[in-house]
């Protein structure tokens, strides 16, 4: 669930530097020239010891800095055993091409990363070691939600061994520019009481516009992106795109659905309070957000960070719901996400490589600077469930963690409310995301007016279903 990272020329640099506040050794060898520009890069922390761990993630470079600095300190701390920690990064759109060559070479990182949908697949592979032996009661004070989303008992999630430990639980809470409702003279939205579906049109219909005069819209209401920015107008209508078990597609039987995906693509085709999908391809939603050019946009957890950068974004902003659809239970719905630390089931050391994750995913100290207190960077919400909800909002609330004000809409979609809701996609409980891949291909062509939404469900969903069969074929070969 992360945005989509530029791409770097390649040249390789080897800088040799000294981590802060540590005697750890640090070789960094980046793409696009220097460890601090690059979106792809290795870095060499070195031990005295004998052991050696590879790591493989993806992250944007505001997150790449943090992490590196918690393994830095992680080698120092067990220098006597280690010799070395490979630490690579790559992006999001390089890390699936990576982890298949690894596979195919049967030559895995001792650890990396694992979503919740690809828990079966990569236990039943064989791939990923069960953690129930390396961790101890902390893991009984994670999010409930992120425990049990890798957690596998052979037949389903949620039960079994712990197979990863959470990076992170995020979600996707609306974020609106107070500086673009400041200039147009409308009050902000309430985040206690989302908009309608009519209601968020008619706000961002007033907040679209040509601010220069030249004949061109230059200012839009919303952005949203297929992958992440769509399921909650779906969601938040009462749509699905499977049945309960997971075994049927029903994108042109659900009602519900049905009304919020053709209000979803009327947004861009009919409304045009959304950047077209030729505009979308030439400079993208989120870009567009980061500029001044969009009122609504997607953020992420780990996006507040670059949100609270005034030289990364330098605009006034806030957090708040996605809108409610009429069909829907009236609860503003968003897609929860999240990411695992994996350790290779071939690793030569598996109790320090449990170790480092834990360092990076329960351990307090770890998750303070994770979330921002001791790094004045958020990149997440805590894991460690008592910490969130105490020290981390005591500590927002008094400006020590920078963050936007309204925080209680995302703890309102982790932890649920009157108001708000958050739920998996359906991609976590089915072997593989293949029928979610094949219906995104086409809606650009629906956002365009080259086919209507009711005719597109009506075309896709057969090959969905032929997809998701395929997956459940799968899944009971492996499990035999």
């Amino acid at each position: 669930m992360r945005r989509k990272l530029l791409a770097a020329t390649l040249s390789l640099a080897v800088v040799l530097t000294m981590f802060t506040g540590c005697n750890v050794q640090m070789e960094d060898e980046s793409a696009g020239g220097s460890a601090t520009a690059s979106s792809e890069s290795k870095t060499e922390m070195v031990g005295t010891g004998d052991k050696e761990i590879d790591v493989l993630i993806y992250a944007q470079e505001h997150e790449k800095v943090v992490y590196q600095d918690l393994i830095a300190k992680f080698t120092e701390e067990h220098s006597g055993e280690i010799s070395k920690v490979n630490f690579e990064v790559t992006t999001q759109e390089e890390y699936g091409a990576k982890m298949t060559a690894a596979m195919i070479a049967d030559d895995l990182p001792d650890i990396f990363y694992v979503g919740p949908e690809a828990v079966r697949s990569y236990v039943d592979n064989g791939y990923v070691l069960a953690l129930d032996n390396y961790v101890g009661e902390e893991v009984d004070n994670l999010w409930p939600a992120i425990k049990s989303a890798y957690m596998y008992d052979g037949s389903q999630i949620g039960a079994g061994s712990l197979y990863c430990l959470p990076k992170d639980l995020s979600c996707f809470a609306f974020a609106y520019n107070k500086d673009i409702f400041d200039e147009s003279g409308l009050a902000y939205p309430d985040p206690q009481d989302p908009y309608t579906f009519d209601e968020f049109l008619d706000v961002c219909k007033q907040l679209t516009k040509d601010t220069d005069g030249d004949g061109e819209v230059d200012q839009w209401g919303v952005a949203n992106a297929d992958a992440f920015g769509m399921t909650p107008y779906l969601y938040g209508n009462g749509g699905h795109f499977l049945n309960e078990d997971y075994t049927k597609v029903v994108v042109n039987e659900n009602e519900a659905f049905k009304e919020a995906f053709k209000y979803y693509c009327d947004l861009t085709a009919v409304e045009g309070v959304t950047p077209s999908v030729e505009q979308d391809t030439a400079l993208g939603g989120y870009q567009r957000w980061l500029d001044g050019q969009v009122a609504f946009y997607a953020c992420g957890t780990w996006d507040v960070a670059a949100f609270m950068d005034k030289n990364t974004f330098p605009y006034e902003w806030d957090l708040c719901g996605w809108p409610v659809g009429p069909s829907g239970d009236g609860k503003s719905t968003a897609w929860l996400g999240t990411v695992g630390f994996a350790v290779s089931s071939k690793t030569e050391h598996p109790e320090l490589c449990a170790q480092l994750i834990a360092s990076l995913s329960t351990d307090l100290e770890g998750q303070k600077a994770l979330c921002g207190e001791t790094t004045g960077k958020s990149l997440q919400l805590p894991n460690v469930m008592d910490y969130a909800k105490t020290t981390f909002k005591e500590k927002v609330a008094d400006g020590t963690i920078p963050y936007a004000n309204n925080v209680d809409v995302i703890f309102g979609y982790i932890e649920g409310s009157d108001t708000y809701n958050g739920i998996f996609t359906e991609t976590t409980y089915t072997y593989n995301a293949e029928w979610w891949d094949i219906f995104l291909e086409g809606i650009p062509n629906v956002k365009t007016g080259k086919i209507s939404a009711e005719d597109y469900l009506a075309e896709v969903q057969p090959k969905m279903q032929e997809a998701l069969d395929n997956a459940i074929e799968l899944q009971n070969s492996a499990t035999k």
